[in-house]
C-alpha cells in the first residue's frame, strides 16, 4: 500500500499469503481507514474499517472485481465480475445481404475440407420475403450483446447485411484463428412448409477437427437444451434426432479447430415459425436462448 498527501496508511497485506489477489478496495467516510477486497471475497480491513462479512466463504457466481462502501461506512458492496470473463466466443450469422448479387464470389466452388461446396449462398426467407441473413444477423448481434455482458470476448464473422460472403472456409477460419472457447453459425432452415422447429447441428470427425468433436457434441446439447427451454420451440419434426444432427459436408463445421454448432433457429418456410422468425422479440428470444446455451458449456453447469 502507498499512500501520498494527507492520505493515511493504516496497513497493507504485505507478505501475508493471498489465496486470490486483490482487486478493490473502499474507503472509510473519515478516511482514517479502509477495506480492501480480493477475488475470491475475501475482506482486509485497515484503520477504522469495520468488518462487516466476506464472500469468501462461498457462494459467489463469479470472481470478485471490486467494492463500494456504504455512504456511512458501516457496510459495502462487493461487484462480481462476468462469469464469461476472459472467454472468447465466435458467432457466424449466415449469409449476407449481397450474395444474391454477387453470384461470381457466392458460387464459386471452395474446398470445405471432405470435397466441394459454394462459397455461401444467399439463404432462404419466408413467404413474406423477410431474408435469412436479415434474421441471422439480428439474432446474433443480440447473442453478442448478452454475451459480452457476461464479460466474453465477440467475435462477429459480418456485423451488417450489406456484404458479400464471407466465404464458408473463411468464417471457419476466423472463429479458429481468434482461438475461439465456443463458435456458433445461426441459421434459420428453408425446410418444408409442414414441418417446424430447431435443429443443432454438430460436425463430424474428418481429420480437421477430430480434436472438438467431443467438445462440440456437448456444446450441441448445451445450446439444444437451453434454446428449447428459453424460446419453446419445439425441436425439428423432420431434420435430426431430438433437435441434434451430426453432419459431414458443411465446411463451417468441417474446417473447424475449435468446439463449434449450426443452429437452424425455425424454419421459415412454415408459417408458425416463419411469424416467429420476423418478431423482433422472438430474435431476442432466440439469442437469449443461443446465449444461455453457450454460458453453460463454457460455465461447465450442464
Amino acid at each position: 500500500m502507498l499512500s501520498f498527501g494527507d492520505a493515511g496508511f493504516y496497513g497493507s497485506m504485505g507478505a501475508t499469503h493471498l489465496n486470490a489477489p486483490i482487486v478493490g478496495m473502499a474507503a472509510t467516510p473519515s478516511g482514517n481507514g479502509y477495506w480492501l477486497v480480493a477475488a475470491d471475497g475475501g475482506i482486509f480491513t485497515f484503520g477504522d474499517a469495520p468488518f462487516e462479512g466476506a464472500g469468501s466463504g462461498g457462494g459467489l457466481a463469479a470472481p470478485v472485481t471490486g467494492m463500494v462502501g456504504t455512504p456511512d461506512g458501516k457496510g459495502y458492496w462487493m461487484v462480481e465480475g462476468a462469469s464469461l470473463s476472459g472467454k472468447v466466443v465466435t458467432l457466424d450469422p449466415g449469409h449476407n445481404g449481397g450474395n444474391a448479387s454477387a453470384p461470381t464470389v457466392v458460387d464459386q466452388a471452395v474446398w470445405n475440407g471432405t470435397g466441394y461446396e459454394s462459397c455461401d449462398t444467399s439463404g432462404t426467407e419466408t413467404g413474406t420475403g423477410y431474408p435469412e441473413y436479415a434474421f441471422n444477423l439480428a439474432v446474433g448481434l443480440d447473442v453478442a450483446a448478452d454475451l459480452r455482458a457476461e464479460g466474453a470476448t465477440v467475435v462477429l464473422t459480418r456485423t451488417t447485411n450489406t456484404g458479400v460472403g464471407p466465404c464458408v472456409p473463411i468464417r471457419a477460419a476466423i472463429g479458429n484463428n481468434a482461438h475461439s472457447a465456443a463458435a456458433v453459425s445461426i441459421h434459420a432452415d428453408g425446410g418444408p412448409p409442414q414441418g417446424r422447429g430447431f435443429v443443432v447441428l454438430e460436425p463430424v470427425a474428418d481429420g480437421i477437427n477430430n480434436a472438438v468433436i467431443g467438445p462440440s457434441s456437448l456444446l450441441a446439447l448445451d445450446v439444444r437444451n437451453a434454446f428449447a427451454a428459453v424460446t419453446g420451440e419445439p425441436t425439428s419434426t423432420y431434420a435430426g434426432v431430438d433437435g441434434i444432427q451430426p453432419r459431414s459436408d458443411l465446411g463451417g463445421l468441417n474446417l473447424t479447430t475449435v468446439p463449434k454448432v449450426l443452429i437452424e433457429c425455425a424454419n421459415m418456410r412454415n408459417p408458425t415459425d416463419a411469424a416467429l422468425t420476423e418478431s423482433p422479440s422472438w430474435q431476442a428470444l432466440a439469442a437469449r436462448g443461443i446465449s444461455a446455451g453457450i454460458t453453460a458449456f463454457l460455465s461447465g453447469s450442464s
